[in-house]
């Protein structure tokens, strides 16, 4: 069996389970998987129907964007995952789409505060707005570059879409499905016109840490791998 097969089907089969969800219409969005113990990753080609996506339709890049496997042409915004991965190690899967309610506070430029503790553990103390920069071009790879630093795991880029992410696809596909539960809840509340609730700033941390401690764990067992295979 080819060692990338595998992760090809995944990335092939979690592209479907987002047009199914209804937060990947068409041919936009973009779902990566990380190579394990490679600096390489398992990308959805560019303009392609998810619906038809086989295995053998996913592009592997190394992360200096040379082939390894797939014919087609990959995602114009591989630059941006290739960014996260660099930046974050402890993220093994990257799905950008464009779902609806969060898409919303894009057009918003509207960040998601903290309105609940499973929010917090999973995707971060808050949602930010990355900056707006034109898709596919090395100044929003630049701009997610610099916003993943703060650890969380979920973003909305203005005026674009929604960038998820987290150790394993499973962990990935559930952030997307958490931020648009949380982003509907909070347009929902801000249409009403009563003050939106935010936790508590001790849990917020409580929660957050949570999560911090979860993502240094993965980088620690990646370094210890790293060093035995040197």
């Amino acid at each position: 069996m080819n060692r990338y097969e595998s992760i090809r089907q995944q990335v092939a089969d979690y592209g479907k389970k987002l047009v199914h969800e209804g937060y990947l219409k068409g041919t936009g969005g973009n779902v990566s998987i990380r190579v394990p113990g490679e600096a390489a990753l398992a990308i959805t080609p560019s303009n392609r129907d998810y619906l038809t996506l086989t295995p053998d339709d996913i592009c592997v890049y190394t992360f200096d964007q040379e082939k390894i496997a797939g014919d087609l042409k990959p995602s114009i915004e591989m630059g941006l995952h290739i960014a996260v991965y660099q930046n974050r190690p402890d993220v093994g899967c990257v799905m950008h789409t464009h779902q609806d309610f969060a898409s919303a506070l894009a057009i918003l430029k509207k960040p998601l505060p903290a309105l609940f503790d499973e929010q917090v553990r999973f995707l971060g103390r808050s949602v930010e707005i990355i900056p707006y920069a034109p898709s596919g071009t090395g100044m929003l790879a630049k701009q997610v570059r610099r916003m993943v630093n703060n650890h969380h795991n979920a973003y909305i880029m203005k005026n674009h879409g929604v960038l998820c992410m987290g150790p394993t696809a499973e962990r990935a596909y559930h952030n997307v499905l958490l931020l648009e539960k949380a982003a509907t809840a909070y347009l929902l509340a801000l249409f009403s016109g009563q003050k939106v609730n935010t936790i508590p700033l001790s849990i917020r941390e409580i929660a957050f840490q949570k999560l911090r401690s979860e993502q240094k764990k993965i980088k620690k067992q990646l370094d210890e791998l790293n060093e035995k295979d040197a």
